[in-house]
Protein backbone atom coordinates (compact mmCIF):
# COMPACT_ATOMS: atom_id res chain seq x y z
CA UNK A 1 0.00 0.00 0.00
CA UNK A 2 1.51 3.34 -1.02
CA UNK A 3 1.43 6.48 1.15
CA UNK A 4 -1.66 7.99 -0.57
CA UNK A 5 -3.62 4.74 -0.19
CA UNK A 6 -2.54 4.51 3.45
CA UNK A 7 -3.76 8.06 4.04
CA UNK A 8 -7.10 7.47 2.37
CA UNK A 9 -7.70 4.33 4.41
CA UNK A 10 -7.18 6.20 7.69
CA UNK A 11 -10.63 7.15 8.99
CA UNK A 12 -9.51 10.41 10.60
CA UNK A 13 -8.05 11.60 7.31
CA UNK A 14 -11.15 10.77 5.28
CA UNK A 15 -13.34 12.55 7.84
CA UNK A 16 -10.91 15.50 7.97
CA UNK A 17 -11.26 15.91 4.20
CA UNK A 18 -15.04 15.72 4.53
CA UNK A 19 -15.00 18.32 7.30
CA UNK A 20 -12.79 20.62 5.22
CA UNK A 21 -15.22 20.39 2.30
CA UNK A 22 -18.09 21.30 4.61
CA UNK A 23 -16.11 24.20 6.09
CA UNK A 24 -15.23 25.55 2.65
CA UNK A 25 -18.88 25.48 1.60
CA UNK A 26 -20.21 27.00 4.82
CA UNK A 27 -17.55 29.72 4.92
CA UNK A 28 -18.33 30.68 1.32
CA UNK A 29 -21.89 31.41 2.42
CA UNK A 30 -20.53 33.67 5.19
CA UNK A 31 -18.28 35.72 2.90
CA UNK A 32 -20.85 38.53 2.79
CA UNK A 33 -20.73 38.98 6.59
CA UNK A 34 -17.84 41.40 7.03
CA UNK A 35 -17.89 41.04 10.83
CA UNK A 36 -16.97 37.39 10.48
CA UNK A 37 -14.04 37.73 8.03
CA UNK A 38 -11.43 36.81 10.62
CA UNK A 39 -13.46 33.85 11.91
CA UNK A 40 -14.01 32.60 8.37
CA UNK A 41 -10.29 32.73 7.57
CA UNK A 42 -9.39 31.02 10.84
CA UNK A 43 -12.01 28.31 10.32
CA UNK A 44 -10.70 27.48 6.87
CA UNK A 45 -7.12 27.43 8.19
CA UNK A 46 -7.86 25.21 11.19
CA UNK A 47 -9.88 22.74 9.08
CA UNK A 48 -7.03 22.63 6.56
CA UNK A 49 -4.50 21.97 9.32
CA UNK A 50 -6.29 18.81 10.42
CA UNK A 51 -5.71 17.08 7.09
CA UNK A 52 -2.36 18.81 6.53
CA UNK A 53 -0.88 17.49 9.77
CA UNK A 54 -2.13 13.98 9.10
CA UNK A 55 -0.54 14.19 5.62
CA UNK A 56 2.70 15.52 7.03
CA UNK A 57 2.95 12.85 9.69
CA UNK A 58 2.45 10.16 7.06
CA UNK A 59 5.84 11.11 5.65
CA UNK A 60 7.63 10.98 8.99
CA UNK A 61 10.00 8.22 9.93
CA UNK A 62 9.35 7.68 13.63
CA UNK A 63 6.34 6.82 15.71
CA UNK A 64 7.18 9.66 18.08
CA UNK A 65 6.97 12.22 15.24
CA UNK A 66 3.82 10.57 13.94
CA UNK A 67 2.21 10.85 17.36
CA UNK A 68 3.17 14.53 17.66
CA UNK A 69 1.59 15.41 14.31
CA UNK A 70 -1.58 13.54 15.28
CA UNK A 71 -1.70 15.60 18.50
CA UNK A 72 -1.40 18.80 16.45
CA UNK A 73 -4.13 17.58 14.06
CA UNK A 74 -6.36 16.82 17.05
CA UNK A 75 -5.84 20.34 18.38
CA UNK A 76 -6.87 21.77 15.02
CA UNK A 77 -9.96 19.54 15.01
CA UNK A 78 -10.87 20.82 18.47
CA UNK A 79 -10.36 24.38 17.27
CA UNK A 80 -12.54 23.81 14.20
CA UNK A 81 -15.36 22.25 16.22
CA UNK A 82 -15.17 25.01 18.83
CA UNK A 83 -15.24 27.76 16.25
CA UNK A 84 -18.35 26.21 14.70
CA UNK A 85 -20.02 26.82 18.06
CA UNK A 86 -19.00 30.49 17.87
CA UNK A 87 -20.22 30.74 14.28
CA UNK A 88 -23.72 29.72 15.38
CA UNK A 89 -24.70 33.39 15.06
CA UNK A 90 -24.46 33.06 11.28
CA UNK A 91 -25.13 29.36 10.67
CA UNK A 92 -28.14 27.18 11.39
CA UNK A 93 -28.25 25.22 14.63
CA UNK A 94 -28.60 21.96 12.66
CA UNK A 95 -25.52 22.68 10.55
CA UNK A 96 -23.45 23.62 13.61
CA UNK A 97 -24.59 20.48 15.43
CA UNK A 98 -23.70 18.24 12.46
CA UNK A 99 -20.28 19.82 11.94
CA UNK A 100 -19.36 19.69 15.62
CA UNK A 101 -20.36 16.01 15.64
CA UNK A 102 -18.11 15.35 12.62
CA UNK A 103 -15.28 17.22 14.34
CA UNK A 104 -15.85 15.08 17.44
CA UNK A 105 -15.58 11.93 15.29
CA UNK A 106 -12.22 13.11 13.94
CA UNK A 107 -11.07 13.93 17.48
CA UNK A 108 -12.12 10.48 18.73
CA UNK A 109 -10.25 8.65 15.97
CA UNK A 110 -7.14 10.77 16.49
CA UNK A 111 -7.31 10.28 20.27
CA UNK A 112 -7.53 6.49 19.85
CA UNK A 113 -4.57 6.56 17.43
CA UNK A 114 -2.52 8.71 19.81
CA UNK A 115 -3.25 6.39 22.75
CA UNK A 116 -2.28 3.36 20.70
CA UNK A 117 0.96 4.95 19.53
CA UNK A 118 1.84 6.03 23.07
CA UNK A 119 1.30 2.47 24.30
CA UNK A 120 3.53 1.15 21.52
CA UNK A 121 6.22 3.71 22.36
CA UNK A 122 6.02 2.91 26.08
CA UNK A 123 6.36 -0.83 25.44
CA UNK A 124 9.59 -0.21 23.48
CA UNK A 125 11.30 1.42 26.46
Amino acid sequence: MNAREKLMSYGAYAKALELFDFVATAMESLSSHRRGDRLVAQQIASADLIASNIEEDCGRGTQREYCQFLIIARGSAQETAGRYLRLRHWLSVDLVTQRVALGDEVIAILTASIKSLRLQLASKK
